[in-house]
């Protein structure tokens, strides 16, 4: 076993990580110890990454203890590069974190003066990446132990002794890709070669947030913040010619988590009315706010091209005014029942009933379906699956007399058929056995119900181990 972390006073006895366990207690023989937790460290930083969305939209995890933040063209908003270390610094103590925070060109170099250089907060100026890290030690570079060790062989313990030497013989005094590794992770520290960061999350497109002078802690607190957010968020839309598709509303809380609000649209909108209706039918009082959120996050995780209304046409007019209502109506029943509870039927080319339509999510203008045979009525009020029924019918292909259906007994009065289906032989059924021949009838019983059987499988002519047998598959009101 070794040590994983160490605290300040196991620092003060001289103990380190990676340090065996049995020679940690033999220099302190009162260490306490417990089991290390990588898993749980690893979602506590992941979470960590989303609170940290609230200063920059591209949050990458760095291993097992750090974070990447691209501040690019938004340290001002937050009152300059200074002004953003401290905050950081202030809010992670105030939730007990300790850490030391950089801000450089490059990742490399931020990575390298939050780690070596020996202070809580170090700034590099624009453009002085190269003098700010020359006086660290290599190790900063992020190189493994064996290339630290033959550039210590070589007299190069600082990041400076790098710089003068020539490339390709920087290269050539190590093995393999310890040399080019070397030379990688020097012009990426130097910006020489980029390194591009993998977001926690993809970063959105379009995102409207507020810091708030007070932490709200309810939902009404919540609802009076929105109005400005979601105008904020329809005029980035409106200027790009979009329509939000996925919305999500972040609550950044002061303990450090980040609480969300997700909501889908059928259709694209941008209207500010109907996405506050949306996320308020969603359910702002599920926001778990904790002991208050001091930041709020609008964001549309989806957009999709939306064009402007007619307004000239007075039928254009109602026709977009009844999509939009009718796209309303579907998102409120969403928000209200959940993702996907609200669907609509579409056709399929296939002359089986149970084959004939697919459920798709439901949408201001379905298509029209596709109807196999439009002369041929079909029950509005089909089984799936259909139901067993005992049967009594002249052979071999007769309407049937009298049928039993969920134990009551039916005489036929009028029949109408055979109405023949061939089995769909392409589409095999393994569940269920091969297709077979199907006669259906249009019957009416003696007291005027109306019902839709038919005879799975033909009296000798196939599938002799199985016998024909009678199926209810709808009923006519």
């Amino acid at each position: 076993m070794t040590l994983h972390a160490v605290n300040d006073a196991a620092k003060r006895f001289g103990l380190r990580r990676g340090q065996s366990h049995a020679d940690a207690r033999a220099i302190a023989p009162g260490l306490a110890s417990a089991p290390a937790e990588p898993a749980e460290e690893a979602r506590a930083l992941e979470a960590l990454a989303l609170w940290f969305e609230r200063f920059s939209p591209l949050v990458a995890v760095d291993g097992a203890e750090g974070l990447f933040l691209d501040m690019t063209g938004a340290a001002h908003l937050f009152g300059g590069e200074e002004a953003l270390l401290r905050e950081i610094l202030v809010r992670l103590e105030a939730a007990g974190i300790k850490a030391c925070v950089a801000l450089a060109d490059t990742p490399g170099a931020a990575w390298a003066l939050a780690r070596y250089s020996q202070r809580r907060m170090s700034l590099a100026p624009a453009g002085g990446a190269r003098d700010a890290i020359a006086n660290l030690q290599v190790e900063a570079l992020r190189l493994d132990e064996a290339a630290v060790r033959l550039l210590a062989r070589f007299g190069l313990q600082r990041i400076g002794d790098l710089y003068n030497l020539p490339r390709a013989g920087l290269a050539r005094r190590f093995r393999g890709q310890e040399g080019l590794a070397l030379v990688r992770r020097l012009d990426q520290a130097l910006g020489v070669e980029a390194e591009p960061l993998t977001p926690q999350r993809p970063p959105p497109d379009y995102r409207a947030w507020q810091v708030l002078a007070e932490p709200i802690i309810d939902r009404d607190g919540v609802a009076f913040a929105l109005p400005p957010l979601a105008q904020a968020l329809a005029l980035q839309l409106e200027r790009d010619g979009q329509g939000a598709r996925m919305l999500a509303l972040d609550a950044f809380r002061t303990d450090g988590r980040v609480v969300r609000l997700k909501a889908g649209l059928s259709a694209p909108s941008r209207s500010p009315a109907h996405l506050l209706r949306l996320l308020k039918e969603k359910g702002l009082e599920t926001l778990d706010l904790g002991f208050g959120a001091d930041a709020l996050m609008l964001t549309a995780l989806a957009a999709e091209p939306l064009a402007g209304a007619q307004t000239e046409l007075a039928g254009d007019v109602r026709l977009a005014a009844s999509d939009n209502l009718l796209a309303g109506l579907i998102d409120r029943l969403e928000a209200k029942l959940g993702e996907g509870a609200v669907r609509r039927p579409q056709g399929v080319e296939s002359h089986l009933p149970e084959r004939s339509e697919r459920w798709l999510p439901a949408g201001p203008r379905p298509p029209e379906p596709i109807c196999a045979d439009p002369g041929r009525p079909r029950p509005l009020l089909l089984f799936d699956p259909p139901e067993p029924v005992e049967a009594i019918a002249e052979l071999p292909d007769s309407a049937p007399s009298r049928f039993v259906w969920r134990r009551a007994a039916h005489r036929v009065a009028k029949a109408q058929g055979p109405e023949r289906l061939s089995p769909e032989w392409w589409r095999p059924s393994p569940a269920q056995g091969p297709h077979r021949t199907r006669d259906y009838y249009a019957v009416e019983d003696d007291v005027g119900r109306r019902f839709w059987l038919f005879r799975d499988g033909l009296y000798n002519r196939e599938d002799l181990d199985r016998p024909p047998h009678w199926w209810i598959h709808g009923v006519w009101a």
